[in-house]
């Protein structure tokens, strides 16, 4: 009798374990698709974090009405579980805003960051946080942001928040928060909620010294989050290898893509020690249409064409690690992304 009650007693408890609500963590490489990634590994010496994933799906990432789309419709698609038309963010075909899969974090406690290589307003992560008809709205993005109450803020745009049309200054506004200069204060402050402007418009690329590294980042906020001892939601985003795609430059795609996947690394590293973090990588779009042609194994090199400097329709792949990442294996919408994310978040604390 004493065994079959500590049997079912550990079997409750493991299912409750396994029900436990997952810190999640979405990275998204802007303009990723497969060729992107397959040019970035035979750069990388035929080796990258993402092959230590568990699940592979793959995403379609069509528009509203329009089968090429972009980081906008894109970005809402994965972060409100609904299509809508390019350049809107946040709001449906009926003009309705969306809660994203963050605001829904934060309702459920969850402490909120973002980390980017553009600037904090621009498309993709601007999905997360912001209801807007254009994405082109800068300092409407902005002035969404600075009510928003996120934990971490960390990229570009700092001008959109302190040189600004109607002559507000938001970081004054922003009282909460204390917002650091570089990375060491960064990593040194206690505060509660921090925003790291690193740039006062669009960051550089990496091949022109853009700094600090993604990684070092993302590992910082990483240990700030979990110092909290509650769950979190984070975005990263290598937005740049995207522009590199744009350029139809494979130097510039390929530097972006590289420090993506050393951060990609930090984060796996994070979940294995953790044992309660769900892993979502992927891209919102294909950019360049690129197609490889040849290059040297030994050297890490590789060759290629591009045939626009847009984006293309193709699908992307969707790599996931931890509980829950079963659901993201298989072919689906890019608005599944949010559904799948939505029921992590939904299992029971």
């Amino acid at each position: 009798m004493k065994k079959s009650f500590l049997l079912l007693l550990l079997s409750t408890f493991s299912f409750l374990q396994s029900q436990e609500t997952p810190n999640i963590i979405i990275m998204i490489g802007d303009g990723m698709g497969l060729t992107q990634i397959t040019a970035g590994m035979y750069s990388n010496n035929n080796t990258i974090a993402l092959e230590d994933f568990e699940f592979i799906g793959l995403s379609k990432t069509h528009a509203l009405g329009q089968l090429v789309t972009d980081s906008a419709a894109s970005g809402t698609a994965m972060a409100c579980g609904i299509k809508t038309y390019n350049g809107v963010i946040g709001i449906d075909k009926n003009n309705a805003h969306q809660p994203s899969i963050l605001e829904l974090g934060q309702k459920k406690g969850y402490s909120t960051g973002l980390v980017v290589t553009s600037s904090v307003v621009h498309a993709t992560p601007a999905s997360f946080y912001a209801k807007v008809p254009s994405r082109k709205l800068y300092e409407d993005i902005a002035l969404q942001l600075s009510q928003h109450s996120l934990d971490l803020i960390i990229g570009g745009g700092l001008d959109f928040f302190n040189k600004r049309e109607d002559k507000r200054d938001l970081i004054k506004e922003m009282n909460q928060y204390e917002f650091v200069t570089d990375l060491k204060e960064f990593q040194n402050t206690t505060s509660d909620k921090i925003g790291f402007l690193t740039y006062k418009k669009e960051p550089p690329k990496k091949l022109e010294g853009r700094s600090p590294a993604l990684d070092e980042l993302v590992a910082t906020s990483l240990e700030k989050l979990d110092a909290r001892k509650k769950p979190f939601f984070l975005l990263v985003e290598g937005s740049q290898i995207d522009w590199g795609g744009h350029a139809n430059e494979m130097d510039y795609m390929v530097s972006e893509f590289k420090e993506f996947d050393k951060t990609i690394e930090k984060v796996l590293d994070f979940a294995k020690k953790d044992g309660n973090t769900l892993v979502i990588v992927t891209a919102d779009h294909e950019t360049g249409g690129l197609t490889l042609k040849g290059g040297n194994l030994e050297k890490a090199t590789v060759k290629g064409d591009f045939s626009t400097e847009g984006h293309s329709a193709a699908m992307v792949p969707v790599f996931s690690y931890g509980p829950f990442s079963k659901l993201f294996a298989g072919i689906y919408e890019n608005t599944a992304i949010f559904e799948k994310m939505k029921q992590a978040l939904n299992a029971e604390q």
